[in-house]
């Protein structure tokens, strides 16, 4: 079926929404970047197209849509099945815990577990088990910043705090611009270009956040195209994946203030983190797809004190 048949034939968004799924089982696509199936990747990609909220498929799903929507829609539909970039990409936004993003190739698209941590624990009304109160944190630091989703988060939940913001790759922190602006959180948070906390010399943290690189070699080879659409620099993470955690742990005691702490997603690393570094103290986290891929440590375990 060509493009104009589509448009002419396929007149409402469960029309395309059907037709979407069919496209991309037939493709075989992958997917990972904020869905896991082919009905909830087709949902999304339809819904935020259509700048429609993307948690409310059923309401519109009789909605008859303009001409206009109906060739974007068919247009994006092609390219997901023949770029097999995210859809992310291709609506040019992404969502965590429902907050919106602002992504391009520049960065990989956000789905980090740290975003729902912040919100499981400072949205909890008896306050978070181990995050310290957010109205007394003064200082954050996100590492490994990439589209500056999580600086955003945290100058949202600590809005008393100035948030630095660190990333390697100009490109990403041009979009990370974007976002700090699009969420109007410029006079709390600061972009810095620069290797972990090389620009940060001299300054000191109540919390650092981090979400480094951490795919393994053998993983980052075996790739499906989805994946292998994202910036490469911001997934490896060395021969076993864990090259810039070990630095981030050895830099951090220089940059953690007393009584704060640290947390950091380091992916299925842990065995291999807890048999090198057998005297710290990790708390392991749960979120909804991980038991232990997301890690706290606090200043006092990581040998700081007042």
């Amino acid at each position: 079926m060509n493009q104009n048949d589509i448009v002419t034939e396929l007149v409402t968004l469960r029309d395309y929404w059907r037709y979407a799924i069919s496209r991309f089982n037939a493709a075989d696509l992958s997917y990972g970047h904020g869905t896991t199936t082919a009905s909830d990747d087709a949902a999304f990609l339809i819904l935020d197209s259509l700048d429609l909220p993307i948690d409310a498929l059923d309401p519109f799903l009789d909605a008859r849509l303009l001409m206009p929507e109906r060739r974007l829609l068919a247009e994006r539909i092609e390219a997901r099945v023949t770029t097999r970039k995210p859809s992310a990409y291709l609506t040019g936004r992404s969502y965590i815990q429902g907050v919106r993003f602002i992504v391009d190739e520049r960065v990989i698209v956000p789905r980090s577990h740290i975003g729902e941590i912040l919100f499981a624990e400072y949205l909890n009304p008896q306050g978070s088990n181990f995050l310290p109160d957010p109205m007394t944190v003064e200082s954050v630091v996100d590492i490994c910043t990439g589209s500056g989703c999580l600086a955003v988060l945290a100058a949202k939940f600590m809005p008393t705090a100035t948030v630095d913001a660190v990333d390697l790759s100009a490109d990403a922190l041009e979009v990370a611009k974007l976002n700090v602006a699009a969420h109007e959180v410029e006079n709390q948070v600061t972009l810095f270009q620069g290797d972990l906390f090389q620009p940060l010399e001299g300054r000191t943290y109540d919390l650092i956040i981090t979400n480094p690189p951490y795919v393994d070699h053998d993983a980052l080879e075996g790739y499906p195209a989805e994946f292998r659409a994202e910036p490469r620099m911001a997934h490896d993470g060395g021969e076993d994946g864990l090259d810039l955690v070990r630095e981030i742990l050895r830099q951090a005691p220089s940059y953690l203030n007393p009584h704060g702490g640290m947390i950091c997603e380091i992916g299925s690393g842990r065995e291999i983190l807890e048999e090198e570094f057998p005297d710290l103290e990790f708390i392991w986290l749960e979120t909804a797809e991980s038991q232990d891929a997301v890690f706290w440590i606090s200043a006092e375990a990581l040998g700081i004190t007042d």
